[in-house]
Order: structure tokens, then C-alpha cells, then sequence
């Protein structure tokens, strides 16, 4: 093997490694984990390729993004899996206590949200 050609394999190869990283870091990286509790407003199933499930529950107290307006402080999400998901729609409008994954940057087959819930801890 000439110089170039160990040159060339040895960028390629780094290159790989890099991409690999990045690709690790922006969409399977576990940013944070945590628990949001609120009224369940919805959950449905949609997307034009990916077909996932997407909620909203509506957390207690108000938020305000602008001085002087008032606004309920909402909490989006994807949901990881298909019983968790029909679970949550035939119990729509209680209140729930979910455990959720943050990544860095949702993916088509995943969510719509880079919030993913993984498991119901309460339901009332």
C-alpha cells in the first residue's frame, strides 16, 4: 500500500468515527431523564410515513410567555411504545405522573418530540 492510499484510508476511517459520534450524540444520547405530572389533554397516533404516538398533558399552574397573558403550561411528548400509548388514550383526562427520556433531536420513527415517554408511573 502506497503512502497516499494509508493516508486516504486513515482520514476515511476517522471521518467514519467522527460521523458515528455525532450521529450517537444527536439522537440517541440520553440528555436528560426525568417526571412531569399534569392532566393527560390527548394522545393520537399520526405522521405520514412513521405512524407514533404523540400527547399533551397540561401541568398545574400557568405559564407565561409574554408579559401581561396567561397561558397553561403544557408538557409534549412522544410515546415509546404501543400499549403505553392505547393505555393513555382509553384513560384520557386524568391526571398522570410519566416518566420521559430528552434526547438532543427526535427522529421520523421515534416522535415527533425529543421528549419520549417510557413508562406511566401514576395514573389517578
Amino acid at each position: 500500500m502506497t503512502t497516499g492510499k494509508k493516508t486516504i484510508s486513515i482520514i476515511a476511517v476517522l471521518v467514519i468515527i467522527v460521523l458515528v459520534i455525532v450521529g450517537y450524540y444527536r439522537y440517541f444520547f440520553v440528555f436528560a431523564d426525568g417526571v412531569k405530572a399534569g392532566d393527560l389533554n390527548y394522545v393520537v397516533k399520526k405522521g405520514y410515513i412513521f405512524k407514533t404516538y404523540e400527547g399533551k398533558i397540561i401541568q398545574s399552574g400557568i405559564k407565561s410567555r409574554t408579559t401581561g397573558s396567561v397561558q397553561s403550561n403544557e408538557f409534549e411528548f412522544s410515546i415509546s411504545n404501543k400499549e403505553l400509548a392505547e393505555k393513555m388514550m382509553a384513560n384520557s383526562g386524568k391526571f398522570y405522573q410519566l416518566h420521559y427520556k430528552q434526547y438532543n433531536h427526535p427522529l421520523p420513527w421515534r416522535g415527533f418530540s425529543e421528549y419520549v415517554v417510557d413508562s406511566i408511573i401514576t395514573a389517578e
